[in-house]
């Protein structure tokens, strides 16, 4: 074999090599958080009931894969972080999502664009994901800070003798509880009631207060298990 031939076989190689590597998943989630508890404990949850849903005598067609990342990083370091993520991943997920809250960043509707240019979806929140709690269990449009729904969704946790009766942001359980007490669909519905206002050609969601779009990936997630 000539020189010319081995190098056109060795091209030819890693080319089949680099095919392997990144392949095409689907039915496949991303979900890159900017907590490292509460939304990867929350996500965490569905995954499980996903899984156990699949191991019973019910069936899904095509099984989801659920990648779950918890970055403890925010808004415009996040969406890179995915794009970093998705660089090194030895699949090409189908969906990806970034989940992360306005808190006091501002830069939070410059990372939501730069993460759409990426083709990625983004859960926002305005101004916590504790507001995506909070609708698990009331409707609400006020526009609180952060800390105040902290405190009202400790204080549901009470009322309904959640877990040890309070809100705690490292409980892996967070999931189950809502679910199997108020339900995510109560909360699919009201961040849908919401949301019904919120133009995406007009609206910035910073000044969108509060909103929230977690249900679009929750609720994409608990297809599998209807």
């Amino acid at each position: 074999m000539g020189t010319d031939d081995l190098f056109k076989k060795r091209r030819q190689n890693r080319k089949v090599r680099k095919s392997e590597f990144r392949t095409p998943k689907a039915n496949s989630f991303l979900i890159v958080t900017e907590g490292e508890c509460t939304e990867p404990y929350y996500f965490e949850g569905i995954k499980k009931e996903i899984e156990k849903k699949i191991g019973g005598s019910i069936d899904i067609v095509e099984a989801p894969m659920i990648s779950i990342e918890g970055e403890g990083c925010s808004t415009m370091r996040l969406v890179e972080k995915a794009v970093e993520i998705i660089s090194k991943s030895h699949i090409i997920y189908q969906n990806v999502w970034i989940v992360f809250d306005k808190d006091d960043f501002n830069d939070f509707d410059e990372a939501i664009n730069a993460a759409h240019k990426y083709g990625l979806h983004t859960a926002w929140s305005n101004q916590c994901f504790e507001y995506w709690l909070y609708l698990h269990f009331n409707y609400s449009d006020a526009p609180l800070h952060r800390n105040d729904w902290f405190n009202k969704v400790n204080e549901l946790f009470g009322q309904y003798a959640l877990g040890n009766g309070k809100y705690e942001k490292n409980n892996p359980d967070i999931f189950m509880l809502l679910n199997n007490s108020v339900g995510v669909e109560t909360a699919i519905n009201h961040a849908k009631r919401r949301m019904s206002g919120f133009d995406v050609t007009k609206d910035k969601p910073s000044e969108y207060d509060p909103g929230t779009m977690v249900h679009l990936l929750v609720d994409s997630l608990m297809n599998y298990l209807k």
